[in-house]
């Protein structure tokens, strides 16, 4: 059974390999923490701002499989923009970020009160994209050309959700 947990201290080692496996480093946003201290950091954060922001463990009967996470983008409109969405690469093909990003859109938006969800997804990263669109999101457009990646200019995917969207 999948379930989500707000990270702890004693993540940090799973995180880091997670962030830094090469079948996932590539498709995490540049500013991605990659490094221990920067990740715990990001945890201790999470624990001290839990409503503006989050790093969460994706688990699967109690094993740590995937990491995902969140940030206030405009408290006063209630958004909230996600990140880092990430499977272990032993633990893909079940659908388990599926269940995860469905736990997690409730969370936020039932539980912490936000009324939207935003997402930018790499358009390179197809994987990503049928996840959103399986997950419910709704694209809502494209940035061209807004970040450089590994020494590319690539496209981003926008994605949002609203409460209404769900329900409960």
């Amino acid at each position: 059974m999948t379930s989500i947990r707000r990270a702890r201290a004693d993540d940090v080692d799973f995180f880091h390999e997670l962030v830094n496996d090469e079948d996932v480093e590539p498709f995490l946003g540049g500013r991605a923490a990659l490094d221990r201290q920067s990740l715990l950091r990001e945890i201790e954060r999470s624990d001290s701002e839990p409503q503006e922001f989050g790093r969460f463990v994706i688990e699967v009967d109690g094993e740590r499989v995937g990491a995902m996470g969140f940030e206030v983008a405009n408290r006063r409109s209630q958004i909230a923009r996600l990140e880092r969405l990430a499977i272990h690469p032993a633990f893909r093909g079940h659908r388990i970020a599926d269940d995860a990003a469905r736990l997690f859109q409730r969370h936020l938006l039932f539980d912490l009160d936000y009324h939207r969800l935003e997402l930018e997804i790499y358009a390179f990263n197809e994987r990503a994209i049928a996840h959103a669109e399986r997950a419910g999101f709704v694209r809502e457009g494209v940035k061209r050309k807004a970040y450089l990646r590994h020494g590319d200019r690539v496209d981003a995917v926008l994605y949002g959700l609203l409460r209404d969207d769900l329900t409960e």
